[in-house]
């Protein structure tokens, strides 16, 4: 252990506001004076560098450290938070804090709201763990300057977050993020921040708002349904519940299991409704309920997964894409918005802009993240992303909202119910008219970040010619953002490094032609998808060695 890892332990203990996370670090740093294996690895790795403030905020392992979500990082962030909102002119006016269940989030939360309280802001804390959307609907509904809502979404039950909400309710963008980090790294040890006890706590009216709100969101008149659905342990199945029925559908079934906040998650290995098995328990509640949908969402409730029941009766989660794009059709064809907008991002299926086209909307296609989709444009009614993020109420949530993307999904479904036919139906209109058009991911996972530089500089220095049989070209999508967009005939490729997760993300999709020969269509489109991802595992392998 060299001396100057030794003193900047001792100098993080000597400022830290919180006794465990200081006992925390004295016996790390103790155990690696010592020499105990892997002691200090260990503490180096919590004492090198600070976890980065971008335009997702904080994520990282709840532990003691800069480099950990902890009280002493909170109070320094929220420390350069308000020094930015301060240089914006937004003194004195209202802070909203949220937070999750999550490990810590309560300290988090308050934490937050007492450094912003002693800043001279009208810091005000949401009552209880909610739902992210919740938060992003406060900033608006209270004219707020800004809102913090404390979650680490659908990350590992080991870490926790701090997002961002600026005064227009969505997520900041640059150079906002860049100026905060700098703040923070200007900010004095946690100990010597002002932090002031007493922040008011809302009352259940800034829920009631938000709920009168979701409830008049469907846009159809069927309400014969039967719900099951699972919060994964998360904070969404009481707003959820409450949501379905003031939108008038009240045959709901939870996964008893995953219903309670849990931050340990204990029934799933990673709380995200993409991962396999983490909607097994709801899959099997739908074929025993005999549901007509069903829906997770993930643990802070901003993403919406849908489940169906196949023609033979089996129940599988349609792909974000498929949900994506349904959705998007039951808007264009059910708004009275005109000349709307809808938007997706450059990693999302391109079907939704075929649909667009042919519904007389216009289309917009965006970097990855919701700080951006919802920047796309005016007269937005609707965007989607692949990862499951759906906002289908723009007008009072300007983020994803699981919430109100499940209700619609039920009148969407409801509706389809009342005319005899399924959303299974509509995919294949949707195929038939517009070509199939089929996606997949590969993620790589890294300890190591610096794998994937040197992964993308690899690719950017030799990017294949030719993949799926089928040549190809590519195209830098520097310095708008770290990724690589390659397309061919029928195929496309976007490759990025993950903004809140240590994964290189592929993104893969194949297109057929519109054919009324629908089960053939499928057939050489998914073997034409196999094809491309062997041939990207391969390259991705090949410039990894």
């Amino acid at each position: 252990m060299t001396p100057a890892l030794r003193d900047r332990a001792f100098r993080w203990v000597a400022d830290d506001v919180d006794s465990d996370t200081r006992e925390e670090l004295q016996s790390v740093l103790a155990a690696a004076m010592v020499g105990e294996p892997g002691a200090v690895a260990d503490l180096a790795d919590r004492m090198t560098g600070t976890l980065e403030f971008g335009t997702a905020g904080l994520r990282g392992p709840v532990r003691a450290g800069p480099n950990g979500m902890n009280v002493a990082v909170v109070v320094r962030t929220t420390a350069g938070v308000a020094a930015w909102l301060n240089q914006h002119g937004a003194t004195s006016r209202i802070v909203v804090v949220g937070r999750d269940a999550r490990h810590g989030s309560e300290r988090f939360a308050h934490a937050a709201a007492e450094v912003l309280f002693a800043a001279g802001f009208d810091a005000r804390l949401l009552p209880r763990p909610l739902p992210t959307p919740v938060l992003a609907f406060a900033v608006g509904h209270l004219n707020a300057s800004a809102g913090i809502q404390i979650t680490a979404s659908h990350n590992p039950p080991a870490d926790n977050g701090y997002k961002l909400y600026d005064d227009s309710g969505a997520q900041i963008v640059p150079p906002a993020d860049g100026e905060i980090e700098a703040a923070i790294a200007e900010a004095p040890g946690a100990v010597q921040i002002s932090r002031t006890l007493g922040v008011p706590v809302l009352g259940d009216e800034i829920v009631d708002a938000y709920l009168e709100r979701v409830g008049s969101v469907p846009r159809g008149t069927a309400r014969s349904l039967r719900v099951a659905a699972t919060a994964l342990h998360g904070v969404g199945a009481g707003v959820l519940v409450k949501a379905l029925a003031r939108a008038g559908f009240t045959d709901v079934h939870l996964v008893t299991e995953q219903s309670e906040p849990d931050p340990d998650f204990p029934t799933v290995s990673f709380p995200n409704p993409e991962e396999p098995g983490a909607t097994d328990l709801l899959l099997a509640l739908a074929s025993r309920v005999d549901a007509d949908v069903a829906i997770a969402l993930d643990p802070d409730a901003d993403r919406c997964a849908l489940g169906i029941r196949e023609r033979d009766g089996s129940w599988r989660m349609l792909r974000g894409d498929e949900t994506g794009v349904l959705l998007g059709d039951y808007v264009l064809t059910t708004t009275d918005q005109p000349d709307p907008l809808v938007a997706t991002t450059i990693v999302s299926s391109s079907m939704l802009g075929e649909v667009a086209a042919a519904r007389g909307a216009r289309y917009a296609e965006t970097l990855t993240g919701f700080k951006w989709l919802m920047r796309a444009g005016e007269g937005l009614v609707y965007v989607y992303e692949e990862a499951l993020g759906l906002c289908v109420n723009p007008d009072f949530v300007r983020d994803k909202d699981g919430i109100a993307a499940a209700v619609l999904a039920c009148d969407f479904v409801a509706s389809l119910k009342e005319a005899g036919r399924s959303p299974l139906d509509v995919l294949d209109e949707l195929s038939v008219r517009f070509g199939v058009h089929v996606t997949d991911q590969l993620s790589l996972r890294v300890t190591d970040l610096s794998v994937r530089a040197e992964l993308m500089s690899a690719l950017r220095a030799a990017p294949p010619a030719r993949l799926a049989d089928s040549d190809v070209s590519t195209e830098d999508l520097l310095p708008r953002t770290d990724a690589l967009r390659i397309t061919g005939d029928g195929v496309r490729v976007v490759i990025r490094p993950s903004g809140t997760e240590p994964k290189l993300k592929t993104y893969l999709q194949v297109r057929q032609p519109p054919s009324e020969a629908l089960a053939e269509s499928r057939s050489a489109a998914r073997d034409r998808l196999e094809a491309l991802r062997s041939d990207v595992e391969a390259l991705l392998a090949n410039k990894r060695q």
